[in-house]
């Protein structure tokens, strides 16, 4: 798809679903139709994802062109979201 592509490279998986859980997890969708699991603990003490902190915050999270926002503009790269997530485990909701 055209949409996949910027200036001739073809796009990583872009996030599809974001579902937030406690302790700051992200279940995530990606268009290669993986589902992983992203925990963002780590970007809390950075500066810019400070508001995050607050879990109304991270809870508000939304989907914007195959990747995640939340308020106050804060974002995140989808090709990071992929490489630092884990893949889900089926069965640990089952």
């Amino acid at each position: 798809m055209l949409e996949d592509i910027i200036e001739g490279s073809p796009l990583g998986p872009r996030v599809t679903s974001a579902i937030p859980a406690e302790d700051y997890i992200l279940f995530l969708s990606f268009t290669n139709g993986e589902q992983r699991v992203f925990d963002a603990k780590p970007l809390l003490n950075l500066k810019p994802f400070e508001p995050l902190r607050n879990k109304k915050v991270f809870k508000a999270v939304k989907l914007s062109y195959g990747s995640v926002i939340w308020p106050h503009g804060i974002d995140y790269c989808p090709d990071t979201l992929y490489a630092e997530s884990v893949p889900l485990r089926h069965d640990s909701f089952q």
